[in-house]
Protein backbone atom coordinates (compact mmCIF):
# COMPACT_ATOMS: atom_id res chain seq x y z
CA UNK A 1 0.00 0.00 0.00
CA UNK A 2 1.47 3.37 -1.00
CA UNK A 3 0.15 6.03 1.16
CA UNK A 4 0.31 10.12 0.38
CA UNK A 5 3.81 11.50 1.19
CA UNK A 6 2.67 14.48 3.48
CA UNK A 7 4.53 17.77 3.72
CA UNK A 8 6.60 18.97 6.43
CA UNK A 9 3.82 21.34 7.64
CA UNK A 10 1.20 18.64 7.04
CA UNK A 11 3.63 16.52 9.20
CA UNK A 12 3.77 18.55 12.05
CA UNK A 13 -0.02 19.79 11.94
CA UNK A 14 -1.12 15.87 12.29
CA UNK A 15 1.07 15.05 15.08
CA UNK A 16 0.26 18.37 16.88
CA UNK A 17 -3.02 17.25 17.32
CA UNK A 18 -2.38 13.89 18.59
CA UNK A 19 -3.75 13.71 21.82
CA UNK A 20 -3.57 9.97 22.71
CA UNK A 21 -1.96 7.32 21.06
CA UNK A 22 -1.62 3.87 22.10
CA UNK A 23 -1.05 0.52 20.40
CA UNK A 24 -4.67 -0.30 19.68
CA UNK A 25 -5.96 3.79 20.11
CA UNK A 26 -5.37 7.06 18.55
CA UNK A 27 -7.15 10.22 19.17
CA UNK A 28 -7.00 13.68 17.61
CA UNK A 29 -8.32 16.95 17.57
CA UNK A 30 -10.39 17.36 14.14
CA UNK A 31 -10.37 20.65 12.35
CA UNK A 32 -13.61 22.24 11.07
CA UNK A 33 -13.73 21.17 7.36
CA UNK A 34 -12.32 17.89 7.89
CA UNK A 35 -13.94 14.78 7.03
CA UNK A 36 -13.65 11.77 9.10
CA UNK A 37 -15.33 9.38 6.87
CA UNK A 38 -15.30 9.40 2.38
CA UNK A 39 -18.01 11.30 1.32
CA UNK A 40 -19.12 12.40 -2.34
CA UNK A 41 -16.56 15.25 -2.64
CA UNK A 42 -14.20 12.91 -2.72
CA UNK A 43 -11.79 14.87 -0.10
CA UNK A 44 -8.91 13.32 1.76
CA UNK A 45 -10.42 11.74 4.75
CA UNK A 46 -8.86 12.37 8.76
CA UNK A 47 -8.23 8.24 8.87
CA UNK A 48 -6.46 8.70 5.78
CA UNK A 49 -4.07 11.48 6.34
CA UNK A 50 -3.06 9.77 10.26
CA UNK A 51 -2.99 6.55 8.16
CA UNK A 52 -0.25 8.51 5.90
CA UNK A 53 0.94 10.16 8.70
CA UNK A 54 1.91 6.45 10.25
CA UNK A 55 3.09 5.09 7.45
CA UNK A 56 5.59 7.81 7.64
CA UNK A 57 6.45 8.38 10.75
CA UNK A 58 7.19 4.66 11.64
CA UNK A 59 8.46 3.92 8.15
CA UNK A 60 5.64 1.35 7.65
CA UNK A 61 6.14 -0.64 4.50
CA UNK A 62 2.79 -2.65 4.69
CA UNK A 63 -0.50 -1.18 5.03
CA UNK A 64 -2.13 1.02 7.97
CA UNK A 65 -5.33 0.04 10.11
CA UNK A 66 -7.12 3.07 11.10
CA UNK A 67 -10.55 2.04 11.76
CA UNK A 68 -13.95 4.22 12.60
CA UNK A 69 -15.81 3.64 15.31
CA UNK A 70 -17.76 7.36 15.70
CA UNK A 71 -18.12 10.44 13.59
CA UNK A 72 -18.25 14.30 13.58
CA UNK A 73 -20.02 15.89 10.98
CA UNK A 74 -17.87 18.43 8.62
CA UNK A 75 -18.35 21.93 10.78
CA UNK A 76 -17.79 20.52 13.44
CA UNK A 77 -14.31 20.36 15.65
CA UNK A 78 -12.94 18.48 18.42
CA UNK A 79 -11.86 14.90 19.46
CA UNK A 80 -12.27 11.68 17.05
CA UNK A 81 -11.57 8.90 18.42
CA UNK A 82 -9.77 6.13 15.75
CA UNK A 83 -8.67 2.27 16.15
CA UNK A 84 -5.20 1.32 15.33
CA UNK A 85 -6.46 -2.49 15.38
CA UNK A 86 -9.50 -4.38 14.53
CA UNK A 87 -10.11 -5.52 17.67
CA UNK A 88 -9.78 -1.92 19.56
CA UNK A 89 -12.44 -1.16 16.36
CA UNK A 90 -15.16 -4.04 17.26
CA UNK A 91 -14.48 -3.54 20.97
CA UNK A 92 -15.15 0.79 20.56
CA UNK A 93 -17.94 -0.34 17.77
CA UNK A 94 -20.04 -2.00 20.49
CA UNK A 95 -19.23 0.53 23.61
CA UNK A 96 -20.49 3.34 21.38
CA UNK A 97 -23.27 1.57 20.18
CA UNK A 98 -24.05 0.42 24.47
CA UNK A 99 -23.69 4.25 25.73
CA UNK A 100 -20.56 3.08 27.24
CA UNK A 101 -18.62 5.74 25.75
CA UNK A 102 -19.50 9.38 27.51
CA UNK A 103 -19.15 12.10 24.95
CA UNK A 104 -19.03 15.57 26.28
CA UNK A 105 -19.46 18.65 24.05
CA UNK A 106 -19.01 22.85 24.03
CA UNK A 107 -21.51 24.52 21.96
CA UNK A 108 -21.03 28.59 21.69
CA UNK A 109 -25.20 29.60 21.14
CA UNK A 110 -26.40 32.96 20.55
CA UNK A 111 -29.40 32.79 23.46
CA UNK A 112 -29.06 32.30 27.01
CA UNK A 113 -30.84 29.00 27.79
CA UNK A 114 -34.24 28.81 29.32
CA UNK A 115 -32.13 27.33 32.54
CA UNK A 116 -28.96 27.42 33.88
CA UNK A 117 -28.93 23.33 33.33
CA UNK A 118 -31.74 20.99 32.13
CA UNK A 119 -32.35 17.77 30.28
CA UNK A 120 -33.69 17.71 26.64
CA UNK A 121 -35.88 14.64 25.17
CA UNK A 122 -37.34 14.47 22.13
CA UNK A 123 -38.20 12.63 18.96
CA UNK A 124 -36.34 13.65 15.04
CA UNK A 125 -36.53 12.79 12.28
CA UNK A 126 -33.98 13.29 9.50
CA UNK A 127 -35.01 14.89 5.71
CA UNK A 128 -31.96 12.60 3.40
CA UNK A 129 -32.68 15.15 0.96
CA UNK A 130 -31.75 18.32 2.65
CA UNK A 131 -29.54 16.80 5.34
CA UNK A 132 -31.14 18.15 8.19
CA UNK A 133 -33.25 16.74 11.58
CA UNK A 134 -36.41 18.16 12.70
CA UNK A 135 -38.37 17.96 16.04
CA UNK A 136 -41.03 15.87 15.30
CA UNK A 137 -44.23 16.55 17.82
CA UNK A 138 -46.49 14.07 16.92
CA UNK A 139 -47.24 10.16 18.03
CA UNK A 140 -43.77 8.38 17.75
CA UNK A 141 -45.33 5.11 17.60
CA UNK A 142 -47.41 6.70 14.36
CA UNK A 143 -43.81 7.76 12.58
CA UNK A 144 -41.07 4.99 12.12
CA UNK A 145 -38.12 7.32 11.33
CA UNK A 146 -39.07 9.13 14.50
CA UNK A 147 -35.59 8.44 16.63
CA UNK A 148 -35.95 9.47 20.55
CA UNK A 149 -32.79 11.98 21.26
CA UNK A 150 -31.50 12.82 24.81
CA UNK A 151 -29.42 15.63 26.15
CA UNK A 152 -28.47 16.89 29.22
CA UNK A 153 -26.86 20.83 29.25
CA UNK A 154 -25.02 23.40 31.60
CA UNK A 155 -24.46 27.00 31.14
CA UNK A 156 -20.22 27.01 31.58
CA UNK A 157 -19.65 30.76 30.76
CA UNK A 158 -20.78 33.57 29.04
CA UNK A 159 -19.18 36.90 26.81
CA UNK A 160 -20.67 39.87 25.71
CA UNK A 161 -22.90 38.15 23.09
CA UNK A 162 -22.66 34.60 23.50
CA UNK A 163 -23.61 31.46 25.41
CA UNK A 164 -21.32 28.67 26.16
CA UNK A 165 -22.71 25.19 27.09
CA UNK A 166 -21.44 22.33 27.72
CA UNK A 167 -23.70 19.45 26.74
CA UNK A 168 -23.56 15.48 27.36
CA UNK A 169 -24.78 13.97 24.31
CA UNK A 170 -27.03 10.66 25.86
CA UNK A 171 -28.18 9.04 22.19
CA UNK A 172 -26.23 9.78 18.77
CA UNK A 173 -28.42 10.76 16.43
CA UNK A 174 -28.28 12.85 12.94
CA UNK A 175 -27.56 16.96 13.90
CA UNK A 176 -28.69 16.14 17.53
CA UNK A 177 -27.09 18.63 19.56
CA UNK A 178 -27.47 21.44 16.40
CA UNK A 179 -31.41 20.79 16.01
CA UNK A 180 -32.29 20.37 20.39
CA UNK A 181 -30.59 23.34 21.16
CA UNK A 182 -31.85 25.09 18.10
CA UNK A 183 -35.46 24.03 19.20
CA UNK A 184 -34.70 25.69 22.56
CA UNK A 185 -33.85 28.83 20.88
CA UNK A 186 -29.96 28.63 21.26
CA UNK A 187 -28.68 28.37 17.99
CA UNK A 188 -25.11 27.46 17.40
CA UNK A 189 -22.80 30.27 16.68
CA UNK A 190 -21.93 29.84 12.56
CA UNK A 191 -25.01 27.33 12.40
CA UNK A 192 -27.00 28.92 9.42
CA UNK A 193 -28.68 25.50 8.73
CA UNK A 194 -30.29 25.20 11.75
CA UNK A 195 -31.04 29.35 12.89
CA UNK A 196 -27.82 31.21 13.30
CA UNK A 197 -27.84 34.49 11.96
CA UNK A 198 -24.46 34.93 10.33
CA UNK A 199 -22.04 32.28 9.06
CA UNK A 200 -18.81 32.25 10.34
CA UNK A 201 -15.29 33.21 8.97
CA UNK A 202 -13.97 29.46 8.56
CA UNK A 203 -17.40 27.82 7.57
CA UNK A 204 -18.10 26.31 10.35
CA UNK A 205 -20.23 26.18 13.52
CA UNK A 206 -19.21 26.63 17.22
CA UNK A 207 -19.49 23.26 18.46
CA UNK A 208 -16.48 21.45 19.29
CA UNK A 209 -16.46 17.76 20.83
CA UNK A 210 -14.63 18.52 23.77
CA UNK A 211 -14.12 15.73 26.29
CA UNK A 212 -14.91 11.77 26.33
CA UNK A 213 -14.24 9.39 29.23
CA UNK A 214 -14.41 5.74 28.76
CA UNK A 215 -12.76 2.41 30.30
CA UNK A 216 -10.03 1.57 27.61
CA UNK A 217 -11.44 -1.30 25.08
CA UNK A 218 -8.37 -3.29 25.91
CA UNK A 219 -6.17 -2.13 28.93
CA UNK A 220 -9.18 -1.69 30.88
CA UNK A 221 -8.10 0.97 32.35
CA UNK A 222 -10.57 4.54 33.00
CA UNK A 223 -9.93 7.26 29.86
CA UNK A 224 -10.85 10.61 30.05
CA UNK A 225 -9.63 13.26 26.94
CA UNK A 226 -10.02 17.14 26.48
CA UNK A 227 -9.72 18.78 22.87
CA UNK A 228 -8.66 22.26 23.05
CA UNK A 229 -11.14 24.69 21.07
CA UNK A 230 -10.02 25.97 17.91
CA UNK A 231 -7.58 29.42 17.71
CA UNK A 232 -11.16 31.23 16.34
CA UNK A 233 -12.69 30.66 19.85
CA UNK A 234 -9.78 32.48 21.85
CA UNK A 235 -11.16 35.80 21.12
CA UNK A 236 -14.31 35.33 22.87
CA UNK A 237 -12.50 34.70 25.78
CA UNK A 238 -13.50 31.18 26.90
Amino acid sequence: MIYRELTQEEYKDAESRILYEDNHLLVVNKRVGEIVQADITMDETLADLYKSFIAMRDSKPGSVFVGIPHRLDRPVSGLVVLAKTSKALSRLNAMFRDGEIHKFYWALVCAAPPAEAGELTCYLVRNEQQNKSYVFRGDPAKRKDAKLAKLRYRLEDTTDRYFLLEVELLTGRHHQIRCQLADMGCHIKGDLKYGAPRSNPDGGICLHARRIEFVHPVKKVPMRIEAPVPGSWKGLHL
